[in-house]
């Protein structure tokens, strides 16, 4: 069997055993790549906030699989330690708010912001503890909040790239945001559409390949980054 029932808004989906396999595999897979690309970016690292952006993004990328892994493993194979798995749960979505915001941190510590802008740095960490929270308190019980939640956090921190006077990566950043939204059709669509949360993970990865690829070629390879940020 392929895909369970659909059910109430406010009940988790039960998916079938290949969906527990596919969910686990589809970002187990790219654990290694992560960390390997983060080593990369550590190593072209010239000075001391290269490197710290690199440590931010690389523990929030590979956080993101890891977690992610972990919890659809349990939720799959130890589906009777009810508390280990609703903490994991928990943990994957808090996971979520700081991996956006460490996707931001190369573009928001190594480009030339606006006076508004550089504000964008503290804000967009705010909105991650502030997501963190929500998910402590409401887990489960609003989603369609949570969603609209991560696309906010999302997006507003990608109006500052405006100010940017290199916009070198705009048109990737685009690219990868817009596999995150068509990915958000899937994350809805359990119990509709067999493998949908698995299909959602496939989608991530995309976006997150992108965005890589972004940092990498404008930011860390050698001779790309032109314009510093006045720190």
């Amino acid at each position: 069997r392929f895909m369970n029932h659909r059910v109430p808004s406010n009940c988790r989906y039960q998916p079938t055993e290949y969906e527990h396999a596919a969910n686990c595999a589809t970002h187990a897979f790219w654990i290694l790549p992560s960390i390997l690309g983060s080593s990369i970016l550590y190593i072209l690292s010239d000075d001391q906030w290269e490197t710290i952006s690199a440590w931010i993004y690389g523990f929030g990328l590979s956080s993101l699989f890891i977690v992610s892994t972990i919890f659809h493993t349990i939720s799959w194979k130890k589906r009777h330690l009810r508390t280990v798995e609703h903490c994991l749960h928990m943990f994957d979505r808090m996971v979520i708010y700081f991996f956006i915001a460490a996707s931001y941190a190369p573009w928001l510590n190594l480009r030339e912001l606006g006076p508004w802008a550089s504000h964008m740095r503290w804000i967009i960490w705010i909105m991650a503890s502030i997501g963190t929270v929500y998910v402590f308190f409401f887990h489960e019980r609003y989603k369609l909040v949570e969603l609209v939640c991560y696309v906010i956090m999302g997006f507003f921190p990608a109006l500052v790239i405006l100010s940017m006077p290199n916009r070198d990566g705009l048109l990737e950043l685009v690219a990868g945001g817009f596999f995150y939204c068509l990915g958000m059709v899937f994350f809805k669509s359990d119990g509709r559409v067999p493998f949908a949360h698995a299909i959602w993970h496939l989608f991530v990865a995309i976006g997150a390949g992108i965005h890589y690829y972004a940092i990498w070629r404008y930011l860390y390879r050698p001779g790309a980054l032109d314009t510093k940020t006045s720190r």
